[in-house]
């Protein structure tokens, strides 16, 4: 506590959404655990929500443990690292359970499944110039402050020096002078490096940028999502296939998340023989699907699909994969269109697939497969087609982003009778 402050005493009854300590009238206490009386600082108030800093701990939790990362609490990358995994599973599985209370559904809640593995195969850095030097790392919880790391410790340990790689990058275009945004995932060649948020670079510095690329022996280097080179193919597998992404494209955060979703995805389908991949991505689930089932995937990016055509193409054994760019929130597949299919997989992005869960319920699929990264979403959309005539069977949450407040589910729906209209 610095001169000049006066803390506060409170209890913390719950933790919250976002992994906050709650006291009782609603103050939001981050690094505060449930039963814990601690010690606190008034933050400024931002409109409705009231915050404060932790100042020390006055009778701790039985549940606390030590964190194990040397930036927590300063970097806002993860969220919960202080409270022990018996409780940490059982919040995380609430996170969904509520979310669904809170849409009026009543569904069967799994317990946590852990899908950390190896850990994070990508992530995002920033740059930014810090007392005249390129400095990468993570912002700090709510803020735009850069959080200057050395590695993140839940990343794959390949991504461990994707740091020292950022700052070097950087130096052609400005040295963190200017916002640069540099997404790197681990692949079968190496690190594949997307650099965003600068602007153009001039071809000076794409030279250098391509110098770079061999010197930090990258996979491959783009600008923007184009390719300045490809030194080895970045391959992701996807089941028996070869996928090399688009640049940027998007991935599942872990390998040990992605092979967990395709397993509850293909399970789920039992005999279905034609199935439909809607918001398919790159196919990571259209892929697996495919070595025994015909698959149509749907997706609006281009690239993406460009690349899911030519993994199926150039793996032997696949079944049909027809691709069809769309985009699912303007124009979902309708009734009709579905009805062609005997099983459906959806995998929307955050923000859920409200027009295309509409139109699902009006179909007759006998099965439905929900992918969400956001309970919220997902609860709204499994309303649609609960009242479509679906019934919900048990929801898994899975955790592939340990940590932090997000959790990945999968739900099934299978058609029971006549629909409601």
């Amino acid at each position: 506590m610095s001169a000049g402050e006066v803390g506060t005493d409170v209890e913390i009854l719950r933790l919250g959404a976002r992994g906050d300590g709650i006291a009782a009238d609603g103050l939001l206490v981050a690094g505060a655990l449930p039963g814990e009386r601690v010690r606190v600082i008034p933050e400024a108030a931002r409109g409705s929500q009231r915050r404060a800093r932790l100042d020390a701990v006055l009778e701790p939790s039985p549940d606390r443990i030590a964190p194990f990362c040397p930036y927590f609490g300063s970097c806002g990358g993860c969220a919960i690292q202080h409270l022990a995994p018996e409780p940490y599973g059982a919040w995380k599985r609430d996170l969904v359970a509520t979310a669904l209370a809170r849409a009026g559904i009543e569904a069967a809640v799994a317990s946590l499944r852990d899908a950390h593995g190896a850990g994070r195969r990508r992530a995002t850095f920033h740059v930014r110039r810090i007392e005249g030097a390129a400095e990468a790392g993570f912002m700090a919880a709510r803020s735009h402050a850069l959080v200057a790391i050395d590695h993140c410790p839940i990343t794959e340990p390949a991504l461990h020096r994707a740091p020292e790689v950022a700052r070097l990058l950087a130096r052609p275009l400005g040295g963190g002078g200017k916002p640069l945004d540099v997404q790197a995932t681990v692949t079968e060649g190496g690190l594949d490096i997307d650099l965003r948020g600068h602007g153009p670079a001039d071809g000076r510095a794409r030279q250098v940028l391509v110098a770079l690329a061999e010197t930090c022996d990258l996979a491959r280097l783009s600008l923007h999502g184009e390719v300045l080179v490809e030194r080895r193919p970045p391959v992701i597998r996807a089941g028996r296939a070869a996928l090399v992404p688009p640049p940027g494209g998007f991935l599942q955060a872990t390998q040990a998340g992605e092979a967990l979703l395709g397993e509850l995805v293909v399970t789920a389908m039992g005999g279905a023989k034609r199935i439909a991949d809607l918001f398919s991505g790159a196919g990571a689930f259209s892929l697996r699907l495919a070595e025994e089932r015909a698959v149509h995937a749907v997706e609006g990016d281009a690239a993406s699909l460009a690349a899911l055509d030519r993994a199926a193409r150039f793996t032997p054994g696949l079944r049909s994969v027809t691709t069809e760019r769309r985009d699912l929130f303007r124009r979902p597949l309708l009734a009709p269109e579905l009805d062609r299919f005997d099983a459906v997989v959806f995998d929307p992005p955050r923000a859920g697939a409200e027009a295309q869960a509409a139109r699902l319920a009006e179909s007759k699929v006998p099965v439905v497969v929900g992918v969400s990264c956001d309970a919220g979403s997902f609860a709204r959309d499994a309303a649609l087609l609960l009242a479509g005539g679906y019934r919900l069977d048990e929801v898994v949450p899975i955790d592939q982003f340990r940590h932090s407040p997000h959790v990945e589910l999968v739900g099934v729906f299978r058609r029971e009778g006549r629909r409601k209209r």
